[in-house]
């Protein structure tokens, strides 16, 4: 377009998204992680490899075991009780003449599938409660606190088994969901509590205070600024808490609490079931299913804590560049 006299000509303009994105949203996220050095970054990517280990398991387990988690026989009869490690039997055989191998691939989508439940539920109820309590305050507040408090008071668990007995006799019984929901109501006031702080120390910034004064409602407020900048420790809690919550799971299934054999596979029943074979130098019923265990907690406190060094800036390492600054020229060297 041409422009008339006495006119500025008219430019171009281009309108750049905020964010860049969804690719912008997923650069932001992955930023940190690529920043990573040293040892948080090992922690991190050795946690990780062993957890999607575990999630390729847990996924393929029927492929990968021959049998199925209670199959006691195939078409050459009962399998052998208490039978060793052999070409049929990789992990051996234990009491219930169960194959090993089949109860600890098959355990390791029971864990899995609990754990992310659990974590997911934990997440749905405590986060939401701690933005609400810490934003709105007053009587909310302190009655939000003292139910969390009254709850967090209870050893972790001893309140899992109580949860777990309560709905023992409810139409959920005691599978997969009766364990997650037990397990839930442990770490609830865990995310309420971080939440709710953050929200606290954050409500009065000037940022909050600008967006009050220009009209935005408290529901904007919270989701659009308070939000974003208090959930940034959460996935580092939620990773912790998923290594803990297979030891409560674990610890349910051993004091007979947690999920029924008949439903599911399950490390820490196993276990429990495996302690009179120990004093019998049977050690391959109990070995395998506690360290299978071990390497998952292990691989997702490895992750909670590379987490933990990679997103916090306090002490997240940085990449520096060497400069290597000129020389400055002496008095007679221009003479030269």
């Amino acid at each position: 377009m041409t422009a008339g006299i006495g006119q500025a000509p008219e430019r171009a303009t281009t309108v750049t998204p905020v964010g860049g994105g969804r690719a912008g949203v997923g650069r932001r996220l992955w930023a940190p992680v690529a920043a990573s050095r040293g040892v948080p970054r090992w922690l991190l990517v050795i946690g990780t490899v062993i957890v999607l280990a575990f999630v390729v398991v847990a996924v393929f387990a029927p492929l990968v075991s021959r049998y199925d988690f209670g199959q006691y026989a195939d078409a050459n009869g009962p399998f052998t009780k208490l039978a060793p490690p052999s070409a049929a039997h990789w992990f051996g055989v234990n009491v219930m003449q169960t194959d090993v191998f089949a109860q600890v691939m098959y355990g390791a989508r029971t864990e899995l599938e609990v754990v992310v439940l659990a974590v997911v539920l934990s997440l749905c109820v405590g986060v939401p409660l701690g933005l609400v309590s810490g934003w709105v305050g007053g009587a909310l507040d302190r009655a939000l606190v003292l139910i969390m408090d009254a709850l967090f008071a209870f050893p972790y668990l001893l309140l899992a088994i109580v949860i777990a007995f309560l709905l023992s006799s409810s139409p959920l019984g005691g599978g997969i969901v009766t364990a997650a929901v037990a397990i839930t109501v442990v770490y609830v006031p865990q995310y309420f509590r971080v939440v709710r702080n953050s929200v606290m120390s954050v409500r009065e910034e000037t940022y909050v205070e600008a967006a009050r004064t220009l009209g935005a409602g408290s529901f904007t407020i919270v989701m659009r600024y308070i939000f974003s900048n208090v959930i940034q420790t959460v996935p580092v809690i939620a990773t912790l808490n998923a290594a803990d919550a297979i030891l409560t799971l674990a610890g349910l299934g051993f004091l007979g609490f947690g999920i029924q054999p008949t439903v599911a596979a399950e490390w820490g029943y196993d276990v429990q079931r495996a302690i009179s074979d120990v004093g019998a130098g049977i050690w391959w019923t109990a070995v395998f299913p506690g360290l299978a265990i071990v390497l998952l907690v292990t691989g997702l406190t490895l992750v909670g804590e590379g987490l933990n060094d990679v997103v916090n800036p306090v002490l997240r390492r940085r990449r520096f560049t060497r400069v290597t600054l000129p020389t400055e020229a002496g008095p007679g060297d221009d003479a030269r």
